[in-house]
C-alpha cells in the first residue's frame, strides 16, 4: 500500500510528498545545527504518519512527550533497570504501541545504556512480531559517537552497536530507523551511511558542510548553500522523497514541544530599592535564633577514677544481617548448569536471544539460583563462552583470555562462532565443518558459516587457507595457533559437553 505524507512545500504551491512505505524499505538522516529546526521536522513527520505505522521514539530532551495527548502514544519513563526496559520493548512489538521512551533526567551514560537496552528489545523481538515500526532517534550523535568520549567504553559500544543493529540489520526486522543529528562529524560513519534519504538542515562548521555535500552527492562549492538555510528549511534526496537534490520547507504542526526556544522580553524598570532586594534575606530565608545547649556539669574526679578502674566491656556480637548473603561461587556454578541445560537442548542452536533468554530466567527460577538475574547482554556474553565448549586445560591456559579480548570487538551474534573455532585452535583440534559453525550460529545455511569465517578474516582476526588434500587449516595470529586440517563439507557433529571433556 503507498502512502505519501505531506512534509510541507517543495515550491509554490506544490507540496513536499514522502512515500512512507519506500522509508520503510530506506531510512531516513536529518542534520541541522541547533535551532535549525530538526526537531520541527521529526514531529511533522510523527505527525503525518501516526495513523498510518507504529512508532518508537528514543527522546533525550522529553519533547515528544506531548505526542501523548493528541495521538496517544505512551510514554516510557527511562528511569529502570536496562533489564525491564527490553522486557517492555519486546511487549511493545508484540502490542504494536506506539511509545515515546523519556531520557529527561538521566546523564549521557545513563541514556545511552538505557536506550541500548530499548533498541536491543525492539531488535530481538520473535519473528511474528517484526511488523512495520518506525524508530526515530533525536540527537543521535549522543548515541553513535564517531569517536570516545567522557562516557566509559562499555556504554560507548553496547549503545553503538545498539545503533548499528538499528540501522544495519533492522530493515529485515522491520524496524526503520530516522536518525537526527547536529553534527554529522560527531555521528559514527557506518551508522550514517546506512541511511538512503536525507534531509540537511542549516551548518556552518565546513566538516559537516562537506559531509552533507557528499551525502547528496553536490559539488563541495555548492556545500555554501548549507550556511544561507532559514530555519525550517532542507534540502531533501532520497528514494522516499526525490531523485535530485530538492529544496523542503517544513510544514506546520498540531502539537508543540514542552521547551521553546528562547524570546526577549523587556527587563523590568530600574527600582531604586534593588540593592536591598538582592542582599536583605527574605521573609522565607529568615533564620531561626540558634540555642546553644548549657555546658555539662563537671563530673567529680573520684567518679572519673572508678570509670578508669572498671573492666573494657565486651564487645557486642555482629548483627544478623537483613538478607541472606550471596555465594558467588553458588551463584556462579547454578548460572553454568543452566547454561548447561539449554546447550544440551539440540534445538536451542537454532532460537533466538531473545526466547532462549526467557527461559534462562525461567530455569534460573526454577533451580533458585539466588542474586539478581543477568541482563540480556550479560547472558549473551556468558552464553557464547559456553556454546564454545572449551575445556578446563584450554580455558586455563595463556591464549584463551586473549580469544575472550578478541572476541569482545565483535557483534553479539558472532562472539559465539569465533570462540568455537578459537578453542579448536588452541586445542589443536580439526577445522570444524561449515555446518556445525551454521549450528553454532543459529542457522542451518552451511553458506553463511563460510561467510562469518570471510568476515573475521577481513577483521584480520584468522587467516584461513586449504591444504593440499582440499582441507580447511585456521591460523590465529593473535593467538599463535592453528586448527588441524578439517573437511569444511563434512557433516555437523555434535560438540562433546565441557562437563564430558573434562
Amino acid at each position: 500500500m503507498k502512502v505519501d505524507i505531506d512534509m510541507g512545500a517543495a515550491s509554490p504551491g506544490k507540496p513536499a510528498m514522502l512515500d512512507l512505505e519506500e522509508l520503510l524499505a530506506t531510512r531516513l538522516l536529518v542534520q541541522g545545527n541547533s535551532g535549525s529546526g530538526k526537531s520541527h521536522l521529526l514531529r511533522r513527520l510523527l505527525e503525518q504518519s501516526a495513523p498510518w505505522v507504529q512508532q518508537c521514539v528514543i527522546d533525550p530532551e522529553g519533547d515528544f512527550v506531548t505526542l501523548a495527548d493528541r495521538f496517544g502514544h505512551v510514554v516510557v519513563d527511562a528511569q529502570r533497570t536496562e533489564a525491564e526496559l527490553t522486557r517492555i520493548a519486546g511487549r511493545i512489538r508484540q502490542h504494536r504501541v506506539s511509545v515515546v521512551l523519556n531520557l529527561e533526567g538521566l546523564d549521557v551514560e545513563q541514556q545511552m545504556r538505557a536506550a541500548a537496552a530499548f533498541l536491543g528489545g525492539l531488535f530481538d523481538a520473535e519473528r511474528d512480531h517484526w511488523y512495520p515500526v518506525l524508530v526515530v532517534v533525536d540527537e543521535a550523535q549522543l548515541f553513535a559517537p564517531a569517536v570516545a568520549g567522557e562516557v566509559s567504553d562499555e556504554a560507548r559500544k553496547v549503545s553503538l552497536g545498539a545503533m548499528t543493529n538499528l540501522m544495519c540489520r533492522g530493515r529485515k526486522r522491520g524496524l526503520a530507523g530516522v536518525i537526527a543529528t547536529q553534527r554529522l562529524a560527531k555521528l559514527a560513519k557506518n551508522v550514517a551511511a546506512e541511511a538512503s534519504n536525507f534531509l540537511m538542515g542549516r551548518t556552518f562548521l565546513d566538516i559537516d558542510m562537506a559531509r552533507a555535500a557528499d551525502l547528496l552527492g553536490m559539488d563541495r562549492r555548492q556545500a555554501e548553500m548549507f550556511r544561507d538555510l532559514a530555519r525550517g528549511h532542507f534540502v531533501a534526496l532520497g528514494p522516499a522523497l526525490s531523485r535530485r537534490p530538492l529544496p523542503v520547507t517544513i510544514g506546520a504542526v498540531e502539537t508543540s514541544a514542552r521547551s521553546t526556544s528562547p524570546k526577549l522580553t523587556p527587563l523590568p524598570q530600574a527600582q531604586d530599592d534593588a540593592h536591598d532586594l538582592i542582599f536583605t534575606p527574605g521573609p522565607e530565608e529568615a533564620r531561626m535564633p540558634v540555642r546553644r545547649p548549657p555546658p555539662p556539669a563537671p563530673v567529680p574526679t573520684a567518679e572519673l577514677l572508678a570509670q578508669l578502674a572498671r573492666p573494657a566491656p565486651a564487645p557486642e556480637p555482629p548483627a544478623e544481617p537483613v538478607f541472606a548473603i550471596i555465594d558467588e561461587a553458588e551463584r556462579t556454578a547454578g548460572i553454568e548448569t543452566v547454561l548447561q541445560e539449554i546447550l544440551d537442548d539440540p534445538d536451542a542452536a537454532f532460537r533466538t536471544d531473545a526466547v532462549l533468554y526467557q527461559d534462562f530466567l525461567v530455569r534460573c527460577r526454577i533451580r533458585r539460583v539466588p542474586g539478581e538475574p543477568l541482563d540480556l547482554a550479560a547472558f549473551r556474553r556468558m552464553f557464547a563462552v559456553a556454546r564454545a565448549g572449551v575445556d578446563r586445560s584450554t580455558a586455563n591456559g595463556e591464549g584463551w583470555p586473549v580469544a575472550l579480548k578478541l572476541s569482545e570487538g565483535l557483534p553479539a551474534d558472532l562472539q559465539g562462532v569465533f570462540l568455537f573455532v578459537a578453542q579448536a585452535a588452541l586445542a589443536g583440534a580439526p577445522c570444524p565443518p561449515d555446518a556445525t559453525l551454521a549450528r553454532i550460529y543459529g542457522s542451518h545455511s552451511a553458506r553463511r558459516a563460510a561467510r562469518l569465517l570471510a568476515y573475521f578474516e577481513e577483521r584480520d582476526l584468522l587467516v584461513s587457507r586449504t591444504d593440499f588434500h582440499g582441507r580447511r587449516v585456521l591460523a590465529f595470529p593473535d593467538l599463535g595457533c592453528e586448527t588441524a586440517p578439517g573437511d569444511p563439507h563434512a557433516p555437523d557433529t555434535a560438540t562433546p559437553t565441557r562437563d564430558a571433556a573434562e
